[in-house]
């Protein structure tokens, strides 16, 4: 398994545990990229801390804030992974999601001919490379793991068999089922500071396809100025702009004594965050994915996650700033907040670890794995249904 940042790894903590526990599985562990970066909270750490042995870890991201940087990091990532998997030659590989880093490993495997198994195939997030990356990464994959439905029918639509992609659901969903999120004073320790009882998270990326990609940025934390709420913010991705959104981020928090900036909080805090917060703010995955699980409100700003299928707790925003503001206080509307009960999270049921690792357990290795047939153009014609706007 490869894991480029804390995003990742959080996503597949439970993956990883039930891989861990088969009698009939040796895991290697990879870390990459921003896992190794000290800017970035030197990650790396929380595999050993989790009880997780890792093999030799890959130092391959660039000091760099431009797209440049990112073209060679993936570069170099090739490289050394080239040798890692070469060295390792495991019958399978597991990777997830849509960050460029992952294309390296992706990129290596196919070369040296070992099987992948991706997880969040099918997906959409129209501002951001990712949804080249996510798409290229399932067709050089094996074995698929989805979290939709809708999800489900894309895969099979790009040409997949159908006995190669399972809806598992977002295996990120399994903390809010089976992981103690820490809360009260636990979390507060590991924030450094005192928290209120509902305070707001902010999580604001590079929106990496648009002309300027921290222009959401901007707007975001312009529509926050004035604003008396407490307010946490996690630290942006390692996408070329992070440097400016750092640094909007900083002087937000220097004038705004409630509202604070955290490198890595780590996916436990992460989410137990979440679960107490009373407003999500932002571009991130997470509010998409993982914060219909907890019916909570959240503003989606700009078009990174454009496309991507939404619950009933998504309130979207373009990147200005009185639309923001106008979505943030539609989102406080206790109206709005009732009207969320009893909803579900489209992403899945908190079961996808022991879905996944069964079936990683079970799958057949060899030629029938690793040879893909060309499907007849008209062998998923049903497959997918275009939806509408």
């Amino acid at each position: 398994m490869v894991s480029t940042s804390r995003a990742d790894y959080g996503h597949l903590y439970w993956v990883l545990r039930e891989l861990q526990r088969h009698p009939g599985i040796r895991l290697s562990i990879l870390p990459m990229a921003a896992h190794l970066a000290p800017r970035f909270g030197r990650t790396v750490q929380e595999f050993s801390a989790d009880g997780f042995d890792v093999e030799q870890p890959l130092e391959c991201l660039l000091d760099s804030d431009t797209d440049l940087g990112m073209a060679k990091t993936i570069g170099l990532g090739v490289l050394g992974m080239a040798e890692r998997l070469a060295a390792l030659r495991p019958d399978l590989l597991l990777l997830i999601a849509d960050r460029y880093e992952m294309l390296a490993p992706a990129s290596a495997a196919l070369a040296l001919r070992i099987p992948i198994a991706h997880i969040e195939g099918g997906e959409i997030s129209e501002g951001a490379i990712d949804d080249a990356v996510r798409n290229a990464l399932t067709k050089m994959s094996h074995l698929h793991f989805v979290s939709t439905e809708l999800a489900r029918r894309r895969v099979l639509a790009m040409g997949e068999e159908a006995w190669r992609v399972t809806r598992a659901g977002a295996p990120s969903l399994d903390h809010f089922q089976r992981s103690a999120l820490p809360q009260g004073e636990k979390l507060e320790a590991a924030l450094g500071r005192p928290l209120p009882a509902s305070p707001w998270l902010v999580s604001i990326h590079p929106t990496t396809l648009a002309a300027d990609p921290t222009a959401d940025a901007r707007a975001l934390f312009g529509a926050l100025d004035g604003c008396n709420e407490p307010i946490v913010i996690s630290f942006p991705n390692a996408d070329a702009g992070y440097q400016e959104i750092i640094e909007l981020a900083t002087d937000f928090c220097r004038h705004h004594a409630q509202a604070s900036l955290h490198v890595n909080l780590g996916i436990f805090n992460y989410l137990g965050l979440l679960k107490q917060a009373a407003l999500m703010v932002g571009n991130s995955s997470s509010g998409i994915m993982e914060s219909p699980s907890l019916a909570m409100p959240c503003v989606n700003v700009g078009m990174r996650q454009q496309g991507r299928e939404r619950a009933p707790n998504i309130i979207d925003a373009p990147g200005q700033v009185e639309a923001i503001r106008a979505a943030i206080e539609q989102a406080k509307k206790p109206v709005f907040r009732d009207s969320l009960a009893g909803m579900t999270n489209p992403y899945g049921d908190g079961q996808a670890g022991q879905r996944i690792a069964k079936i990683l357990s079970d799958c057949p290795l060899g030629p029938d794995l690793l040879i893909k047939r060309a499907l007849p153009l008209n062998a998923n014609a049903d497959a997918f249904v275009q939806q509408p706007d």
